[in-house]
């Protein structure tokens, strides 16, 4: 698994004007020239997540002027699921075309849940270092508030070495951060797990956030093994009436300042955002963001733009992930059906993976992403020649086609039958139609 010798991060390596195969590889694949794009690497504005301990086949950038890349979150959970359930779901996510997936577990064995899904996984491979931390120290000490500042380093070493590629490191969260969301309370308070852990670890101990306290030793430890690390939002909103409060800002104040740091340090950096937010917010948001993180590549979960249609959050959230993405947003966080109802199956991982893939491509259409309106021009003459065999092959996901296997033939389909608009257009123009 190792690489051999560190010859330095991705974006130390750019500041050297040094062209790697990596950025070769994304470079081709985004319709870039390599330079232009090691470029943006050394200004920041674009990542590879690309652990040096886990060299793979294939590889994705992250930021500005490249398509919008989706994230898959799998991961067990203590009494309802196990490693064969999540590594179903890790295929699925693959299948479906997801760039990255994160691993959250908080179940049994999560060294080894980690490591089986890192040597099936040929995409980039995310973490959440506390869930580790805190897990063991419930089972290990008792309580979560019994966690040391060691455990959690230690915790970000273990996974490092195990080959992830990026991190969300909660570092935003500080006690000035806090007092803020006690001046002005929320309605749902904090809902990130992780933000939750390390609230109750702060409050209890009177001691400031160990992710923010040891942040060199975290860049230390990103800087060995090119971990690009994510900035998470500990106070991102839970509902859309907490969205864009005086916690969620000063949050993002100090990921700008560590966002300096990192990149300081030659550390790879992207920043998570909200949330749950209105629709006439998101777009600020995001503005807000890259103006405050200095175009830092931009994450977020959804953005949710209603709270009550639990069972379609994956709508609800594609709605808004296609707004952000539109507006800078470069990697959107997949939103299931099961969001605020419980563990996610394989159709919802299918169907969290689809829809937010279909608002990252709707953003890219937007944005003028190079290649992207090929795809829809390619797929629009499919449909004129009634061709169905090339609707299924371009279609995003071509498994739809099969549940309907009797309602197409050459004149048209189920819905119009002989009163096909294309064929009939197409006689009178003259305009030969495809064969099916």
């Amino acid at each position: 698994m190792q690489r051999g010798r560190h010859y330095g991060t991705q974006m130390e390596r750019a500041l050297r004007g040094e062209v790697t195969p990596e950025m070769v590889q994304v470079a081709e694949s985004e319709g870039w020239q390599p330079e232009a794009l090691m470029a943006e690497i050394a200004a920041g504005r674009i990542v590879i997540p690309a652990n040096n301990r886990r060299p793979r086949e294939s590889y994705c950038g992250v930021g500005r002027g490249l398509r919008t890349k989706v994230n898959a979150n799998i991961g067990t959970s203590k009494g309802t699921s196990g490693i064969d359930f999540e590594k179903r779901k890790l295929d699925i996510s693959i299948e479906c075309g997801a760039d990255a997936v994160m691993d959250l577990s908080t179940g049994p064995d999560i060294d080894g849940v980690r490591r089986a899904l890192i040597d099936g996984c040929p995409i980039a491979f995310g973490t959440v270092p506390i869930y580790q931390a805190t897990v063991e120290a419930q089972e290990m000490k008792g309580a979560i508030i019994n966690m040391t500042e060691e455990d959690i380093l230690r915790a970000v070493q273990k996974q490092a070495e195990d080959g992830v590629d990026f991190m969300t490191i909660h570092c935003g969260l500080t006690m000035e951060a806090v007092e803020r969301l006690r001046k002005h309370p929320r309605i749902a308070d904090i809902v990130s797990r992780g933000g939750s852990f390390l609230t109750g670890w702060m409050l209890h101990h009177q001691r400031q956030n160990p992710f923010y306290a040891q942040f060199d030793r975290i860049l230390e430890i990103a800087r060995e093994y090119d971990i690009t690390l994510s900035l998470g939002d500990a106070l991102r909103p839970g509902c859309l009436a907490d969205a864009t409060d005086r916690g969620q800002v000063q949050e993002l104040m100090i990921l700008g300042e560590l966002v300096q740091r990192c990149r300081a340090a030659g550390v790879q950096v992207i920043v998570e955002g909200p949330g749950h937010v209105p629709m006439d917010q998101v777009e600020m948001n995001i503005k807000l963001q890259k103006r405050l993180c200095e175009e830092a590549p931009f994450y977020v979960l959804g953005p949710l733009v209603t709270d009550v249609a639990p069972g379609y959050d994956h709508i609800t959230s594609a709605i808004g992930g296609a707004i952000a993405a539109a507006a800078g947003a470069d990697f959107l966080c997949y939103v299931t059906p099961a969001e605020h109802l419980g563990l996610p199956d394989e159709q919802d991982v299918r169907q969290g993976v689809i829809a937010s893939r279909i608002a990252a491509h709707a953003a890219d259409l937007a944005k003028g992403i190079k290649g992207a309106m090929d795809w829809d021009k390619a797929m629009g003459k499919a449909r004129k020649d009634l061709d169905w065999g090339e609707q299924r092959r371009l279609a995003m996901d071509p498994t739809v086609f099969d549940k309907h296997p009797h309602t197409r033939d050459k004149t048209g389909c189920s819905m119009c039958g002989p009163y096909c608009a294309m064929r009939i257009v197409s006689d009178y123009l003259g305009r030969a139609v495809g064969p099916c």
